[in-house]
């Protein structure tokens, strides 16, 4: 059984790779640029656009089972041409925010909600991940605090309970090789709920170095997400990250036993995340 793996360069996408090679499963990748996508080797690296579906035919061969990285341009098309392959089930990488209270006003959630759509229209079996908060996504502090040990946070009190993309590949590599997975949403988290603050503290504790974190809220939040996330042009993005973070303060963020029910494991603590990053917060 041969499984192909989209968005394999990808922080939860590698993982599945290596999982899957781990367990001796043949395996086929994609990537945009495959030269350059530094994949292990004895993976079938091929290249693949999800803007061009058409781009596939080669790496869909023979394969039955698929790791869907989330990309709603071209996915019918795509889809398509996966059933037609030969592909049977679908592992799809969504998001939480698909649950969102008002998803048609939440740019993310609406997003992979379109994609999750197409899957099910599709006819193919379907596993859909919908992860929280990546504990990756605190990358994005790793400049300034290696720069002046301080972090400026939107909603530093906001919570959230971030899970380590190896939990999530975990979840991924036993519903793509172990049966009862079909036609299930699984809602992950990490193990426990914190603050952003805790995290950057976290952070500190791992690297050896007090993290200083500045809170903004109201209009300095907005501005620095403007700084953030300005530049990917999608109507209503910051408004709907604001409103998340704002509606998360002083409010536990949920925690799900997905990942140790399904992997037989408990999932990484974010303090364990930051230990094996800690690298990437210290300065040279």
């Amino acid at each position: 059984m041969t499984v192909l793996v989209t968005g394999a360069t990808g922080n939860v996408g590698r993982k599945v790779v290596e999982s899957l090679l781990a367990a001796g499963v043949p395996v086929r990748a994609t990537s945009r640029n495959p030269k350059t996508a530094g994949l292990p080797a004895g993976v079938d690296v091929h290249a693949g656009d999800l803007d061009d579906p058409g781009s596939f035919k080669d790496a869909l061969s023979g394969v039955e089972k698929l790791f869907l990285f989330p990309n709603p341009s071209g996915i019918a098309e795509f889809l398509d041409l996966a059933k037609a392959s030969g592909v049977r089930h679908v592992v799809l990488l969504s998001s939480a925010a698909v649950g969102a209270p008002d998803v048609t006003s939440h740019p993310i959630g609406l997003m992979h909600l379109s994609v999750e759509q197409a899957v099910e229209r599709s006819g193919l079996a379907r596993t859909v991940l919908r992860p929280g908060a990546f504990a990756s996504n605190a990358l994005q502090w790793a400049p300034a605090i290696r720069e002046s040990g301080e972090v400026r946070i939107p909603y530093a009190e906001s919570t959230l309970s971030p899970i380590h993309e190896r939990d999530i590949a975990a979840v991924a590599v036993q519903a793509l090789l172990t049966d009862g997975h079909e036609d299930a949403t699984y809602e992950l988290t990490g193990p426990e709920s914190m603050t952003q603050r805790r995290q950057a503290e976290l952070i500190g504790a791992a690297t050896g170095r007090p993290v200083a974190v500045v809170d903004l809220v109201d209009g300095a939040a907005r501005a620095q997400l403007e700084l953030d996330y300005g530049g990917f042009g999608v109507p209503g993005l910051i408004d709907s990250v604001l409103g998340t973070y704002a509606a998360s303060v002083g409010t536990a963020a949920p925690v799900t036993d997905t990942v140790a029910r399904i992997t037989g494991r408990a999932p990484t603590a974010f303090a364990d995340w930051a230990l094996e990053h800690r690298q990437a917060f210290t300065a040279a």
